[in-house]
């Protein structure tokens, strides 16, 4: 079945939830998207990949970027999807419903229809958000096109339960190493167990306070914590190498190089190689369309805990917020599930200030 964007932004996010598009087999729904979209006198479509891009031209004062992701995580007998009531909430459950098809469906409806916004708007909706970073379809575009990306202000549709999350925390991983001296277990005391070692590593990181940090009005809270182990050769030798692999979520008051040099400093008689480093993003919500779009939702912002997209567009100077509908609890999880209410309350939110009725 074609893709119907007539529909109510709850089909919508059937339909295109049960277009399979785990990272990597987004093109079906690509295809779809520049079938529904083509056409419409409004927009202009652009595709790279399986990135689709459409966006106004109306000679606006201003522009906004809307972008949301296509892909799922892999499936887990969690498709088709379904609709299911609890406590008296009606939910539609099955992958992709949460992160982040129901707010690509929102901002489907919206491309479709809006066709006189206040504002200029450039859509995009992009591939490979779940993998690596360097397979990440809005990097590609930024290097590709990056001429589509002026903008006074973005949004990221990243599922937020119907409320502004502004900016991101920074994301960094490193490998801790411990060394010691390889000896037959049997004869223990003539080597240097390497695993024992890592003991003051994991006692550090259990004792570690994370930091509250407050940036531009909102307040982020960071994380450090093991998120894996490695050593040892077999059963019967004592290991001469381990391996700590250290997640630290900092706020984006702190560059990656400043979190980098904290771990420096934490783990100061260690080898410490980093293995993957994003910059943070601040609120963003400072911008004049930040407070009318803010204005126009209503509710008050909160901070995103965890890294997003919205980092890619404070690098390139446009402030960012996160808006979506789901829990992020939910996102990745084999009963992913967003309530309804919460996808209709998105699309109210974004409508309302698209169209300038938040301004009068």
């Amino acid at each position: 079945m074609p893709l119907d964007l007539t529909a109510s932004s709850i089909d919508i996010t059937r339909q295109i939830c049960d277009i399979e598009s785990v990272s990597g087999n987004e093109k079906e729904l690509a295809d779809q998207i520049v079938a529904a979209l083509s056409g419409l006198d409004h927009l202009e479509i652009i595709r790279d990949g399986d990135t689709v891009v459409a966006r106004t031209s109306l000679g606006r004062e201003r522009r906004a970027v809307i972008a949301g992701h296509i892909d799922t995580v892999p499936l887990n007998d969690n498709l088709p999807t379904r609709f299911e009531t609890e406590n008296g909430i009606e939910y539609l459950w099955g992958r992709g419903t949460v992160d982040m098809k129901s707010g690509t469906a929102v901002q489907l409806k919206l491309a479709a229809e809006l066709t006189d916004p206040a504002i200029d708007v450039t859509w995009m909706w992009y591939d490979h958000e779940e993998v690596s970073n360097d397979l990440n379809g809005l990097g590609r575009l930024a290097r590709n096109r990056p001429d589509l990306f002026v903008g006074d202000f973005a949004i990221l549709g990243e599922p937020s339960n119907g409320v502004v999350e502004g900016g991101c925390n920074g994301n960094l991983r490193v490998e801790v190493r411990t060394y010691g001296l390889r000896a037959h277990s049997a004869r223990g005391w003539i080597g240097e167990n390497a695993i024992h070692k890592a003991t003051a590593i994991l006692d550090k990181l259990a004792a570690y306070q994370a930091r509250e940090v407050e940036v531009d009005g909102l307040v982020y809270r960071e994380g450090l914590n093991a998120v894996g182990i490695s050593g040892g050769v077999a059963g019967n030798i004592i290991p001469d190498e381990c391996m700590v692999h250290i997640n630290y979520r900092f706020a984006p008051s702190r560059s990656s190089e400043e979190a980098i040099a904290h771990m420096h400093e934490l783990f100061v008689d260690y080898d410490i190689t980093v293995v993957d480093r994003a910059d943070g993003a601040r609120p963003g919500l400072d911008a004049p369309l930040a407070q009318e779009f803010l204005a126009a939702v209503g509710g008050t912002a909160k901070p995103k805990y965890g890294w997003t997209d919205v980092a890619r567009f404070s690098a390139l100077g446009i402030p960012a917020v996160n808006y979506g509908p789901g829990d992020p609890l939910k996102a990745h999880a084999d009963d992913e599930r967003v309530a309804v209410e919460q996808i209709t309350a998105v699309e109210a939110g974004l409508r309302a200030w698209l169209t300038g009725a938040s301004r009068g």
